[in-house]
């Protein structure tokens, strides 16, 4: 067993957090600024790199830190370590509302997970935490989920963030096409492209994009009902319907702002 073996607890329901809990020398590593609270006896440090190959030399250390910058995160990673004599807990709360999904790496082909890159949240310490390669062009230059995933391997437990409701599902080689922003992870086992979602006509005014993405092969697909995109389009869309963005179901409505 390389990684920590950490008890957690998910907490909430539409925005949810998980608290960890560490017996002493445990040690949970968590993306820059995801810290909700921590116990006394909690104590982090902050590090180039997972810590997955506590041996790797400057350069390594270096190559990793640059590979996290790719995908758009810090190029360090928190890691918060029990010092104390008895059991202490730490927890750690998503960017914006949604599902915080637990992952035993351990179950999965392979231990490892293919995310999409912005959805690590932490993991017990030994999890490595890289990038990967979409080898087909299109899905870079029109997938939602673009050219770079997330690779997560190792053999504990990782948690992961969805915007939404998630849902699982098991393909038993079989094809299913999602809307390219909604994919959270899947097996490394299934294959993903991009595909034109149909016609001219469907593409232009069927309202559902020009291309979705499609999850093929045998294993778990995991998708989110509304990633933080659709959530950030919907915003800016109501804001600019209301003008100034405030309340419009009175009575007056949008006549509202006319005497503003």
């Amino acid at each position: 067993m390389r990684s920590h073996e950490i008890d957690y607890k998910i907490i909430g329901e539409d925005i949810q957090i998980v608290e960890i809990e560490l017996d002493p020398n445990e040690t949970v590593i968590a993306e820059a600024g995801a810290m909700l609270f921590m116990e006394d006896g909690i104590q982090f440090e902050t590090k180039m790199g997972d810590g997955s190959e506590p041996d790797r030399g400057l350069l390594g250390k270096l190559l990793q830190a640059g590979s996290r910058k790719l995908m758009g995160e810090s190029l360090f990673m928190t890691h918060f370590t029990n010092r104390g004599y008895g059991k202490r807990k730490v927890a750690f709360a998503a960017p914006y509302p949604g599902t915080v999904l637990p992952i035993n790496l351990a179950n999965l082909p392979g231990q490892a997970l293919i995310t999409q890159k912005d959805s690590f949240l932490c993991a017990a310490l030994g999890t490595k935490v890289a990038i990967t390669f979409n080898q087909k062009i299109g899905s870079g230059l029109f997938g939602g989920e673009g050219f770079v995933l997330q690779r997560l391997e190792g053999d504990g437990l990782a948690f992961i963030h969805a915007g939404g409701v998630v849902i699982e599902r098991y393909l038993n080689n079989e094809t299913l096409r999602v809307d390219t922003g909604c994919i959270v992870g899947f097996e490394q086992q299934i294959n993903y492209s991009i595909q034109r979602s149909g016609g001219l006509k469907s593409m232009v005014f069927g309202g559902e994009g020009i291309f979705l993405a499609t999850l093929s092969g045998t294993g778990r697909v995991w998708i989110q009902s509304m990633p933080i995109v659709k959530l950030a389009n919907a915003l800016g869309s109501m804001t600019s319907v209301t003008g100034s963005g405030k309340e419009s179901g009175s009575v007056l409505g949008g006549l509202g702002n006319l005497f503003e």
